[in-house]
């Protein structure tokens, strides 16, 4: 079936990509399969992760089929589009649904790209996985494919303003080899392992990454126990607490 929607939006944010003049070290691209169905399963540190996480894909001439909250598809722009390139809206109340339409999704070969922590981290550490991931790859028979992002939330993340200037922002992407998720297997065990390869590959991007902050008022990108001046977990929780 024709991409009339997903293919031109790749476009655009090619070029998009060339007028912010980034700079995109994307590794690891040939670890997701060319054919075939596969959970794409990422860090979530900015708004625009998915394109990036959608960009590591295509070198292998894969679309990447996203689940994203329900509210995006109800926008009056990105509704449209994100209907036209397929993904997958997910209603946190129902989500039965979402999670059918996934399996849908990777038994007919299609790759689908979770967030397993479910939202942004402020903290820009791995949060707490949840065994959707997991569960689809076991139930679809498909393998995990794990990855991670640095940088972009530099670009645009939750309480910091968009900075979609030419900044020359650096962006690392890292994806590791694919892993099984059999299924008599226990969910949380294989979720525990994906979380293990997703921390090291965040780890491997963040030493990979070619800038640090430039002064005092350039280090909220970073996370506190890389000297950086972004909350800890600790203090999002205590917050949220209040």
């Amino acid at each position: 079936m024709a991409e009339l929607v997903y293919r031109p939006v790749i476009g655009l944010a090619r070029t998009l990509f060339k007028v912010w003049d980034l700079k995109i070290d994307c590794q690891g691209s040939e670890n997701i399969p060319r054919s075939g169905g596969a959970v794409l399963v990422s860090n979530h540190i900015s708004y625009l992760d998915f394109i990036f996480d959608g960009l590591a894909a295509l070198p292998q001439k894969r679309l990447v089929r996203f689940m994203a909250k329900e509210s995006v598809f109800r926008h009056r722009i990105s509704g449209p589009l994100m209907r036209g390139m397929k993904h997958i809206p997910v209603d946190r109340k129902q989500g039965e649904a979402a999670y059918a339409h996934a399996l849908d999704s990777l038994r007919s070969g299609e790759i689908v790209g979770v967030f397993p922590e479910a939202t942004i981290s402020e903290s820009f550490t791995l949060k707490s996985f949840k065994s959707g991931a997991a569960r689809l790859a076991q139930e679809a028979g498909v393998p995990l494919v794990p990855m991670a992002l640095w940088g972009t939330q530099r670009l645009w993340t939750k309480g910091h303003p968009r900075n979609f200037k030419r900044s020359h922002t650096p962006i690392t992407i890292r994806v590791g080899e694919a892993m099984e998720a059999p299924r008599e297997q226990y969910a949380g065990a294989i979720t525990r392992r994906l979380r293990e390869r997703v921390q090291e590959l965040l780890e491997a991007a963040q030493r990979a990454y070619p800038v640090r902050p430039k002064g005092a008022d350039d280090t909220w990108w970073m996370p506190a126990h890389l000297g950086g001046t972004a909350p800890t977990p600790e203090q999002l929780r205590t917050a949220q607490a209040h």
